[in-house]
């Protein structure tokens, strides 16, 4: 990819570049409405409110008769008390919230299976209304009362990431805007974190990171539509400072994440050469580490105080050498950075081994002396498979009949 220079300046892309990228995500979106979510309607035909913009909140109120002004009234019920029956909704006269019922639900995914690891990471298998699932996590702190959700964009995955468990589930389909929030709306449901805490008021429930099932870049246009109800201030009100979105490098898409949201971001790195990337991390084969790091210094939220967190995989023999520490510390020097390390974290059938703690010690020590903050993470949930690359459901792509 071409960049043009200037002097105190991040690299911005040239005309050419803006033209090839453009068509790209284009590319990209026709590729991902091929796995498009079903719509958001009930077999009945009610229609979920949960995933509506505000715009489409208020227009589906007009469609029945009703003011604008009831979607103001709807967001605050459904998104800041977290309720899910109409007949809650004090504000609302009752023959409204009977209209309400007649045409609309508040709907929660089906929570198949829940579980609590002995380190109290907990993890969540729901199930949607095609009967797909996917898999989300909360992750509490160990040392306050604060914790993070790593939420699933996509059933399954298309990156084929050869250490990642997920990657070994073929692609299923795109989650939509709605079963996207409603993964932590359902979250804070087990934990009754409502109405949503304000201001000071300490959150249990307190970042979201989508890092759990699929490429959240490619499929984009949900995960934008349900970020940004997350982020509405009247609402769930999650500032965009606590909120992490991880990709595997869909570099045309990273710049339109960094305009449009401007979401912390994090980069599955996982190797230092684009022979070894290539293998280890597939897509690398389309956009190679010098794009990809090209895309992080045009990444506009990133500052001193929001550094790009770069994931690193660490493979026994594979990837953790000194001088795989050293090449890390070269591309990412002159960005605000930090580096998580990850031990590898083993699943059936996987051929892998973590590296040893000494490998993982001396490794973090080459990256921390160059200036940067290396923590190697510890993994949590592992006996329920929820750490990190674990993730995985049985849900199948439904063949199309002859």
């Amino acid at each position: 990819m071409t960049v043009t220079s200037h002097p105190n300046t991040r690299p911005r892309i040239n005309d050419a570049s803006i033209d090839l990228n453009e068509a790209e995500r284009e590319r990209i979106r026709a590729k991902s409405a091929l796995f498009a979510p079903p719509d958001a309607v009930m077999n009945d035909g009610r229609r979920d409110l949960v995933g509506m913009s505000r715009e489409e909140l208020a227009s589906v109120m007009v469609e029945i008769g009703e003011k604008p002004f009831r979607a103001k009234q709807l967001w605050h019920w459904i998104y800041h008390q977290g309720a899910t029956d109409f007949s809650t909704m004090s504000t609302i006269a009752k023959p409204l919230q009977e209209k309400l019922k007649e045409h609309f639900v508040v709907a929660r995914p089906e929570t198949s299976l829940e579980q609590t690891s002995t380190d109290e990471t907990r993890k969540f298998l729901f199930r949607f209304r095609d009967g797909q699932e996917a898999e989300t996590v909360y992750i509490p702190d160990r040392r306050e009362d604060r914790g993070a959700v790593c939420i699933s964009s996509q059933v399954g995955c298309t990156l084929s990431c050869t250490f990642c468990h997920t990657g070994t589930q073929k692609l299923v389909r795109n989650l939509g805007a709605a079963e996207i929030v409603s993964q932590f709306m359902a979250a804070r449901d087990s934990y009754n974190e409502w109405p949503s805490p304000h201001g000071d008021t300490p959150r249990l429930l307190s970042t979201i990171v989508l890092m759990g099932m699929g490429e959240p870049l490619y499929n984009y246009d949900n995960v934008a539509k349900a970020m940004r109800i997350v982020m509405d201030g009247e609402g769930i009100a999650l500032s965009r400072r606590r909120i992490t979105l991880s990709t595997s490098g869909v570099v045309p898409m990273m710049d339109r994440c960094g305009e449009e949201l401007g979401v912390n971001l994090a980069i599955s790195l996982h190797a230092v050469t684009n022979e070894l990337r290539d293998q280890i991390v597939p897509l690398n084969r389309k956009y190679p580490i010098e794009e990809l790091m090209a895309a992080c210094q045009r990444y506009p939220a990133a500052t001193n105080s929001r550094r790009i967190t770069f994931e690193y995989i660490m493979l026994r023999g594979i990837n953790d050498s000194d001088a795989d520490a050293r090449e890390l510390v070269r591309l990412i020097r002159g960005l605000p950075a930090k580096v998580n390390l990850i031990p590898f974290n083993p699943w059936p059938g996987s051929d892998y081994l973590p590296s040893t703690r000494e490998r993982l010690a001396k490794f973090a020590k080459i990256v921390m002396d160059a200036g940067f903050s290396a923590p190697i993470r510890m993994p949590r949930g592992q006996d329920i498979l929820a750490a990190c690359g674990q993730l995985r459901t049985e849900s199948e792509r439904q063949r199309k009949s002859a």
